[in-house]
């Protein structure tokens, strides 16, 4: 199969690239700016968005996404395999949320909003799928590795008051998402990619603290988190969403860690 993977040198574009590659596909990494239209085209590109979000990094990520995909929309693809985020459905509690809820408010959700639009523009033409991720745990890199630091000192712990709920994705399933939307015809549509069991902050920390082996007991507070990141904290640190994978139950995709103690347990085997 050629595929053609945009925003390939990310954490997890190299992943999928190396995980297709042995499977036998012909994968291209494309540049910054570069369009190239395979067989497949998978669009994971988008800036960054885990840092203080000031005016001008707020259009540096939405004009990441968008534009991106709206070039290669127009180029007119036969198959689009796009990412979008789980920040697509807001702050909303306790609710357990599958692909049939609705969006929510909040920058994040805007821009998911817009990514996937641009991404829909597609339909008439195209099979499209979309991947809402939840945050992908690798220990070599993206979130897990910025929350390892502090345990490493001892001084690990929840995040606020840690009821937020975090639905997670160990890389490797995230990964096998993708090559299964590469290789299934039938696949198309919404589907979110997280685990099936998501877990409070609270009980991130402690699994986390054991699979390092050192204290979770230490909450970074949340007052200074708003002061370092300001709205950022409150969307991505503080708030979250209880997300289930429902259709990509239905359809099929089998995850290999299904819950958070598996996928720590295979990060932190070696």
């Amino acid at each position: 199969m050629d595929v053609a993977i945009s925003g390939g040198s990310g954490f997890i574009g190299t992943a999928a690239a190396a995980r297709l590659g042995r499977r036998g596909d012909e994968v291209r990494m494309l540049k910054r700016g570069e369009v190239v239209i395979a067989a497949v085209n998978i669009n994971l590109a988008g800036e960054n968005i885990g840092r203080r979000w000031t005016r001008e990094r707020k259009r540096g990520i939405v004009e990441s996404r968008v534009e991106t995909t709206s070039r290669i929309v127009d180029a007119r693809p036969r198959v689009l395999i796009n990412a979008s985020a789980v920040g697509f459905y807001g702050l909303r509690g306790d609710e357990v949320l599958d692909e049939s809820a609705p969006s929510g408010s909040g920058f994040l959700a805007e821009v998911t909003q817009q990514w996937e639009a641009a991404a829909h523009r597609a339909d008439g033409f195209a099979r499209v799928v979309i991947l809402r991720f939840g945050v992908v745990l690798a220990r070599d890199g993206g979130a897990l590795r910025q929350m390892m630091r502090p345990f490493r000192f001892g001084v690990g712990g929840p995040v606020g008051g840690g009821r937020q709920w975090m639905s997670w994705i160990d890389r490797e399933d995230a990964v096998r998402a993708i090559e299964w939307a590469v290789h299934n015809p039938e696949v198309r549509g919404t589907y979110n990619i997280t685990a099936p069991e998501p877990v409070r902050n609270r009980d991130f920390a402690r699994a986390l603290g054991r699979a390092m082996h050192r204290p979770s007991l230490l909450p970074a507070p949340g007052f200074a988190l708003r002061i370092l990141f300001g709205e950022m904290a409150d969307e991505m640190l503080l708030g979250g969403q209880r997300v289930v994978p429902a259709r990509a139950l239905r359809d099929g995709f089998t995850f290999r860690y299904p819950t958070l103690e598996s996928s720590l347990a295979a990060n932190f085997a070696t």
